[in-house]
């Protein structure tokens, strides 16, 4: 794929020009062959990311709306635009990005393994732990690469973050506290239902962000303990062609969980479409030297501030690590020169199927009264290396 200026929002331009500027040599010899199956939103900002990235080589594009893959083919310069069926069955494409609804990702993503492609899919992995835990499988059983979003935590502030903790800027964790409160989507939406229903609410669609940040933080967690409502129970569309229209909420809204580490450090973890605002910060990390406190785990950039037991103040850090911007689809760039250079991929499916057991079994939790124990285990991924040039992805 060949992506022009004209392509790119603003932001996006002004960084490709100037890496482009720099002429920088390709950081792979072959670049990875790419099909994207899924062209709705989100697939604008992956596309408009990949042009920084010479591993990747986005050679096709489908989805289950004709029409739909032939307008992202002809707007970012995609060489070809075909059905789900075509795509999974052209044997030069070695990776496939899923970028379905969240319903059809376990599908897509099965299907593109079992036709011998590496996989990257949008949070999350699979909408039920047994599924997530096929996937994994699967790829291992064929030798092949799964990933899975967010890739926010990649970014320069999240990745600053990680550096803090990692130095010792708290001392010794010891607990974590979360919140994402998150604008309900009657408000913003224009067709909101399936967000109300199971496979939707918050926390399939947020949590990932969240309870990936925290496992990069502080390790897999062991064990939790859930409760879960909704508040109202229906909810009223505000904009667009359905405004007016009743919607009865079919899945929790608010949830609420304690998690235990498998370090020992403790965290309490909010998500919800039912606050009206939220005047903290989204996550805070305390150790026994000091305070964290991280940006939107939403987002690539800052602000990263830290307390320290020492000075008994705050301070806002400076941001370490690059990409700072909106660059969803690094963590597929990361993946692609992982398999050219065959070291592990940071954005990986193990962690993937770690956060969706957690969130299953959190709404189990609130269901049944119970605590329940994860028995899914993963790997603190290798940070981002500090100061990265763009379009670079480190060792």
């Amino acid at each position: 794929m060949r992506l022009t200026p004209r392509n790119l929002s603003r932001h996006l331009r002004r960084r490709l020009a100037k890496a482009q500027a720099r002429r920088r040599p390709p950081l792979v010899e072959a670049p990875v062959r790419t099909g994207i199956i899924g062209c709705g939103v989100v697939s604008l900002r992956y596309l408009e990311s990949a042009g920084f990235f010479n591993v990747l080589d986005v050679v096709a594009c489908a989805d289950a709306r004709p029409e739909a893959a032939k307008t992202r083919a002809r707007s970012h310069g995609i060489p070809r635009a075909c059905s789900v069926e075509e795509l999974l069955a052209d044997p030069s494409i070695e990776l496939v990005v899923n970028l379905t609804p969240t319903t059809a990702h376990f599908e897509v993503s099965r299907a593109a393994l079992a036709a011998g492609k590496s996989v990257y899919s949008e949070k999350p992995l699979a909408t039920a732990r047994q599924d997530a835990r096929a996937l994994l499988t699967q790829a291992h059983s064929a030798g092949l690469r799964i990933g899975c979003a967010p890739d926010t935590v990649l970014g320069g502030g999240l990745q600053t973050c990680r550096k803090l903790v990692d130095e010792g800027a708290i001392g010794t964790p010891i607990a974590a506290a979360a919140v994402c409160a998150h604008r309900s989507p009657e408000f913003w939406h224009p067709d909101p239902a399936a967000h109300f229903q199971p496979g939707g609410g918050p926390l399939l669609d947020m949590a990932p962000y969240y309870l990936t940040a925290l496992v990069h933080f502080l390790g897999p967690i062991r064990r939790i303990s859930g409760i879960a409502g909704a508040s109202p129970e229906e909810r009223v569309v505000a904009l667009g062609p359905r405004a007016g229209e009743r919607i009865e909420v079919g899945t929790p809204t608010l949830v609420m969980a304690l998690l235990e580490f498998a370090n020992g450090t403790y965290g309490n973890f909010t998500v919800t479409y039912d606050f009206a605002g939220l005047g903290r910060p989204c996550i805070q990390l305390f150790g026994t030297e000091g305070t964290l406190q991280t940006p939107d785990p939403n987002d690539f950039d800052g602000p990263v501030r830290l307390f320290r037991r020492d000075t008994g103040a705050w301070r806002t850090v400076p941001l370490t690590h690059s990409y700072t911007e909106d660059f969803r689809g690094l963590g597929v760039a990361d993946m692609a020169f992982a398999m050219r250079t065959g070291r592990p991929h940071r954005a990986n499916g193990q962690i993937g199927c770690h956060v969706v057991e957690v969130m299953q079994a959190i709404l189990e939790s609130a269901e049944s009264g119970a605590p329940r124990d994860i028995e899914s285990v993963c790997e603190r991924p290798a940070p981002m290396p500090p100061g990265l040039a763009p379009g670079a992805l480190g060792p």
